[in-house]
């Protein structure tokens, strides 16, 4: 789509919030405890990033946030980077999940459902919930663990895994995980940075049907940990871990369920960035910060709440899983599954939410456009009648994505499409149930970010393509990198290029509509004869080709100062062949659709598109590879979807002039 097309509107936004929507009620709140009214969301997100001591001092007021200490202040100093976001307030994240959350709840009702492909469907109750955090808790407690300890899970999205992060956020103690597909190296380029006391795993697992054994990656990661005291085996599946302390004993005393008060900045979390261009970077969340940002994104955005239940797939090594752990904070039940989400089929995660019963399905954008692809008909096929929201993240979705949705699940159905990231755990665009929804477009910034398009020059722009930046403090923005005591590497991550303002890494074209675009990585983005292209708008074009399945475009620069090569790889469907009849078509497309500068030099048949495990193109590794780089100083094969996908770029680079 260019600049001029007009988008498509697949739904209007109301006139006013639903009254029974949770961002219903907390606009009534505003009206009537702050005497505040608005016309509409545009109305509602300017006084959001305009009044930041008024919005979030009235989200934890509505919400019910539980101070341990009042805070003197809601924002005590708004220069970033260092923010300090209620200062002199304590309070403590666990506490929200399975205090505060399950206090109205019966405590016989489902809090969490997980599914395996290792063991059958487990239930944990709110009352079942509560008695295992406060046995782990005070297992914990006799392994030696204590406030500023680190606790590591080399663990699956199951249930103990819930049990044993809360349990750890309880005691001021500071989670982070990896999932068992990582290899022990790169599991050691994580854990190693933060030094867990305690490291809690699994043997093996099931996948698709196979048994998968860890026991030799689990004994790597303990010999590479020179701080690890004590290892927790979780008894899941067949492969049990020698020496180590297993679930049964670390649960088996009964303990009080307590909530160690903590500092709104103190540690809750390290999250990792994924690794494919360096290191990766140990993002350290706080627990004010995750609470205050999940409680407003999952009710104003989500529309969670008691009664709802969130089925979301996610690794425990995806900032998606702390996000659907935290369905706990607003009295919904999770829904949890590991394993193969497409085994035995493309249905499976359809299956499931209908068992469940979902309010609330989120889906990767791939998924989505196989399903597509597929020609499934899900609301069809099961009974999804429960499902108010589609949420997909991870990547762009196209138009073609947006209307199948629309097809498949009708008026009733809200599509909400968002983009954020593992840096603030959360979103910076997304919709919610009082914006419209246009065919390929986010419907707008999250509420309480101040997200704009900015050109080289720091100046905001409209309807044109610039980097995503945040010019205003959010409270999950990282507490900082662990092992950063200077706080060097954090402020050339996010504020190298813009002083002050957080650069976020996307390339984005915000509308006059006050809708956005994200046209993918801004480090990946084409530069051609001078003009900035984005990656997005190549991929939806091509993909939507009979014969092609993925697709990835580079621009390998020309140091003589020409317009460089524009290089475009395939990945084809089955007995797909790439021709000239082909290429005359991908080119036709291109030329058509988009702009003659979009179309591709070169144009290269690949084995599989290289992602990551969340589903991200890696288009910078990829042209590393190509400039030269080999494989593995560019990517861990553990963080790659497919452990092999940029060898094709490695037998390429030899191939360039």
């Amino acid at each position: 789509m260019t600049g001029s097309d007009e988008p498509e509107l697949l739904r209007a936004a109301p006139v006013r919030p639903p009254a029974d929507s949770a961002l219903g009620g907390f606009v009534e709140h505003l009206r009537q405890a702050h005497d505040r009214e608005f016309d509409d969301y545009a109305d509602l997100h300017r006084w959001s990033v305009q009044d930041p001591d008024g919005f979030w001092g009235a989200l934890a007021e509505h919400f019910g946030v539980r101070f341990g200490t009042p805070p003197q202040a809601v924002l005590g100093d708004a220069a970033m980077p260092g923010a300090r976001w209620f200062p002199g307030a304590t309070l403590n994240y666990a506490e929200h999940a399975v205090g505060i959350s399950a206090a109205g709840a019966d405590a016989d009702e489902v809090a969490v459902i997980g599914y395996s492909q290792t063991r059958d469907r487990t239930e944990l109750t709110w009352g079942e919930l509560r008695e295992q955090v406060a046995a782990a808790r005070a297992g914990l407690r006799r392994l030696g663990v204590r406030r500023g300890d680190r606790v590591a899970g080399y663990l699956p999205n199951i249930a103990e895994t819930v049990v044993a992060f809360l349990a750890t956020a309880s005691l001021g103690a500071i989670w982070t995980s990896c999932a068992p597909e990582f290899g022990a190296s790169s599991v050691l380029d994580r854990f190693g940075q933060v030094e867990p006391v305690v490291l809690l795993a699994v043997g093996g697992y099931g996948y698709a049907g196979k048994q998968v054994d860890r026991r030799e990656q689990v004994a790597a990661i303990r010999a590479g940990l020179p701080g690890l005291r004590h290892v927790v085996d979780i008894g899941y599946g067949p492969h049990p871990l020698p020496g180590a302390v297993t679930w049964g004993e670390l649960l088996g005393e009964p303990g009080e369920l307590a909530f160690d008060p903590v500092p709104f900045d103190h540690p809750l979390c390290v999250l990792f960035s994924s690794g494919t261009t360096g290191k990766p970077k140990a993002i350290v969340h706080g627990h004010g910060g995750i609470l205050l940002e999940h409680l407003k994104n999952h009710a104003l955005s989500w529309d969670l709440g008691p009664g709802d239940r969130i089925l979301w797939f996610s690794t425990t090594a995806w900032m998606m899983w702390n996000a659907l752990v935290s369905g706990l904070l607003r009295g919904a039940s999770i829904v949890l599954v590991d394993g193969n989400p497409q085994y035995p089929d493309l249905s499976l995660q359809w299956r499931l939410a209908a068992e469940t019963g979902a309010t609330l399905v989120g889906a990767s954008p791939g998924f989505l456009m196989a399903c597509r692809a597929a020609d499934l008909r899900p609301a069809r096929e099961h009974d999804l009648s429960r499902i108010r929201q589609l949420g997909a993240a991870g990547s762009p979705l196209p138009p073609e994505g947006y209307r199948w949705v629309a097809e498949q699940f009708g008026a009733g159905v809200l599509l909400n499409v968002g983009s954020g990231g593992t840096d603030i755990c959360s979103g910076i665009l997304q919709g919610g149930p009082w914006q419209p929804v246009w065919a390929g477009e986010i419907s707008g910034p999250c509420l309480g970010v101040d997200a704009r398009a900015f050109d080289e020059h720091g100046t905001p722009v409209v309807d044109d393509l610039g980097e995503l930046v945040i010019t205003r403090p959010l409270p999950s923005m990282p507490v900082g990198f662990w092992g950063d005591d200077d706080g060097s590497r954090y402020r050339s991550t996010y504020f190298d290029r813009y002083p002050g303002v957080w650069r976020h890494g996307d390339w984005v074209r915000f509308t006059a509509a006050g809708s956005a675009v994200v046209a993918g990585r801004s480090d990946a983005t084409l530069n051609r004869g001078g003009v900035r292209l984005g990656t997005a708008e190549f991929y939806r074009v091509v993909e939507e080709l009979p014969g092609i399945d993925d697709s990835l475009v580079l621009h390998m620069e020309d140091r003589a100062g020409g317009n460089g090569e524009l290089m475009l790889f395939v990945q084809l469907r089955p007995g797909a062949v790439l021709d000239d009849a082909l290429r005359g078509r991908i080119v036709g497309a291109l030329r058509t659709e988009l702009t003659p500068r979009h179309v591709p030099d070169r144009i290269e048949e690949v084995p599989v598109v290289p992602r990551n495990r969340t589903g991200k193109k890696l288009e910078v590794p990829a042209k590393r590879i190509l400039l030269g780089a080999a494989v593995e100083d560019v990517a861990s094969r553990d963080v790659l979807a497919d452990p092999v996908a940029l060898d094709a770029f490695a037998d390429l680079a030899g191939t360039r002039a």
